[in-house]
């Protein structure tokens, strides 16, 4: 296709019109900067500008010295959950246990509030206050209260109100699916950074960083997959990391905060210029009740709110107010039996394991453990599926490379069924090496 225009706004509108025509398909190149310059006798900036903008629409993608490219259709990624029909005994999904969620019936019944018109408060005046005492020994002071529709509504929204697409943003590797998924879709570049027992480790976000990551999201807890939590050496140097880099937007994404059997630890700076907490309660409630508070600093809850706008994407109040009653009388949820129980599941699961000569982090935290294996993570996930076990294989998961390891849903768990899984486990690994 001829590529034609003298301003950046018409090459911008003619290789536009090339890809909504055909003439131009995913993954052909764009000439050069310099070289369409030429061509069309105008400055090396009107390219550059022209290009930009094709980039930050979401049309093209640049890939460094490999040029800009026409941007490839998106693939849909891995998601949580599984076919419900599933035959085989289901430890992939990533769910909550059914039976600790409460009934939205029930609760819905219980609050008896008002209709809620436009004008009213974004935010339910209860859930606030619930909030800025859950938030307040965790945040900086003079924090912001917002609620969007999960943590996942969170993370896409607080990036998207900073960062440009093409942008870098640091993330844990492996990583959580939907982080993954959300990056790709947005057309932001996740760059990898390696992870221990200890979480995200602090050398490895300094070069993350110091290569142009715009953004961090962090987990400091119940990380998904491997269930790993920071300790308070690991969040002090962490902290001192971003320190030096106040300019970079820092997301703590403590999505399991109801439910977590480990301490919070602190990673945000006093230095850091943009952040966001983020607790979710679909976790402990239940995916429908997709809610996550996000406590941060007043200008980026002044970003978030142009996108939560009264009447047209707040968190539904019917939402809110079910959560709300939940969250003040805990017994109705039952977190503490919740928590415990989740607890309980995974050190049987632990011990089952080392009765088979596998270990397994003893202090992990969430729904899920994590598996290392030194073997094809796909062909042991097969092995264990003709046994009529259901897996998370670990490929998904990775940033810069396919993770090996599988990740074990725990949260419906039996003990018969952990000791049955352990003895397959041990026998695909010791026919998969």
């Amino acid at each position: 296709m001829k590529i034609t225009g003298s301003t950046s706004a018409e090459i911008f509108d003619r290789i536009r019109q090339g890809v909504r025509t055909g003439q131009l398909q995913p993954g052909d190149p764009l000439p050069p900067v310099r070289d369409l310059a030429l061509t069309l006798d105008v400055n090396r900036n009107t390219v550059a500008a022209a290009y930009k903008r094709l980039v930050a629409a979401g049309i093209a993608v640049t890939q460094g010295r490999l040029g800009t490219v026409i941007r490839a259709n998106e693939v849909l990624g891995e998601q949580e959950g599984t076919h419900h029909d599933s035959p085989l005994i289901d430890l992939a999904g990533g769910n909550p246990n059914p039976e600790w969620l409460p009934d939205p019936a029930t609760m819905l019944a219980a609050c008896r509030r008002p209709p809620r018109l436009y004008g009213a408060a974004v935010v339910n005046p209860g859930l606030e206050r619930h909030a800025r005492a859950w938030f307040s020994p965790d945040c900086p002071a003079g924090f912001a209260i917002d609620l969007t529709h999960g943590a996942v509504d969170a993370v896409e929204r607080l990036l998207s109100a900073y960062l440009a697409p093409g942008d870098q943003v640091a993330v844990e590797d492996p990583c959580f699916l939907s982080s993954i998924n959300t990056l790709r879709t947005a057309g932001f570049e996740a760059a990898g950074v390696p992870i221990d027992g200890q979480g995200m480790r602090a050398d490895a976000l300094e070069a993350a960083l110091a290569q142009g990551a715009q953004a961090v999201i962090i987990t400091p807890r119940a990380h998904n997959p491997t269930g790993c939590g920071l300790g308070v050496t690991r969040a002090r140097a962490l902290r001192g990391v971003l320190s030096r880099h106040p300019h970079v937007l820092v997301i703590v994404d403590d999505h399991f905060a109801l439910l977590a059997e480990s301490p919070y630890h602190n990673v945000i700076p006093k230095e850091a210029q943009r952040w966001a907490l983020v607790r979710s309660l679909s976790k402990a409630l239940g995916p429908d009740l997709r809610l996550a508070f996000v406590a941060s600093d007043a200008q980026t809850s002044h970003r978030l709110r142009l996108r939560l706008a009264g009447g047209t994407s707040w968190v539904s109040h019917i939402l809110q107010d079910i959560a709300e009653a939940c969250l003040q009388e805990p017994r109705a949820a039952r977190l503490p039996e919740a928590r415990a129980d989740y607890a309980r599941r995974r050190r049987l699961f632990v011990d089952a394991l080392r009765a088979e000569g596998i270990e397994a982090a003893a202090n992990a935290d969430g729904l899920n453990l994590w598996l290392p294996l030194a073997a094809d993570s796909q062909a042991v996930a097969g092995e264990l599926a003709r046994q009529g076990w259901l897996v998370r294989a670990g490929d998904a998961f990775g940033v810069a490379e396919a993770a090996r390891g599988l990740r074990i849903t725990i949260s419906t768990l039996l003990p018969e069924q952990a000791r049955r899984f352990a003895a397959d486990l041990r026998g695909a690994l010791d026919r998969h090496g």
